[in-house]
């Protein structure tokens, strides 16, 4: 059986190495490589090395770890993220999960405490502080229960106003929406006013939103 490949993700060459040194010294575990978080070309090197998991210290992402982690995931779909760090902020960790990560690991643990959890992504388990997850199944459950609500929402939408919310996904102003439905512009306001009632939201902006949310995806975002 192949050895999971490791990508270490660190803005501290000493940490990188030590850890490289440790999880290399067991058989079923290789470090595939390393790079800083900071690094412009992160998502390069991530792609390029497929790793099964990936090691990330979070300190040098700031409030950007939930776009970062995506991003890693949307390079590397089948790998495992575990979040390296010695942040506290529940906030931030509810982030992490709801980008995808697989596991919370506070640095105060110690290197075979990380190897167990390495083991434990690759078989599947999810490994956050007990005193964690209480907040992040919660904040998980609500995202879930508003993404449902938004999508019945969405099923509300007759036709022609589903053609008019995807026109605005798409970027497209009244006249704009007018002109390509065949429409007046009245009936476009109408339309919106509609959707607005029916979303439960007060601008164009929100509805946007509430319609990504839902995963209505419009043609030029499809393209």
């Amino acid at each position: 059986m192949s050895p999971t490949r490791v990508l270490l993700v660190d803005d501290h060459m000493m940490i990188t190495e030590a850890l490289a040194a440790r999880l290399s010294a067991a058989t079923d575990l290789w470090v595939a490589g390393r790079c800083a978080a900071g690094d412009p070309g992160m998502i390069g090197v991530a792609r390029g090395l497929r790793p099964d998991v990936i090691v990330i210290e979070t300190a040098p992402l700031g409030h950007d770890i939930g776009a970062v982690l995506s991003g890693l995931l949307a390079a590397c779909p089948r790998a495992r993220v575990i979040v390296l760090t010695a942040d506290h902020d529940v906030a931030h960790a509810v982030e992490a999960a709801r980008a995808g990560a697989a596991a919370w690991v506070p640095k105060e643990q110690g290197a075979a405490d990380l190897e167990d959890v390495l083991r434990g992504v690759i078989r599947g388990d999810s490994v956050f502080p007990p005193h964690m997850l209480g907040e992040i199944l919660r904040e998980l459950r609500g995202d879930a229960r508003r993404a449902r609500e938004q999508d019945d929402c969405l099923g509300m939408l007759s036709r022609r106003e589903r053609e008019v919310l995807l026109a605005m996904m798409d970027g497209k102003r009244g006249g704009q929406i007018a002109a390509e439905l065949s429409i007046s512009a009245d009936t476009v306001r109408t339309h919106i006013r509609n959707i607005f009632a029916k979303l439960d939201v007060h601008s164009r902006l929100e509805a946007v939103r509430a319609a990504r949310a839902a995963g209505l995806q419009a043609p030029g975002q499809a393209a």
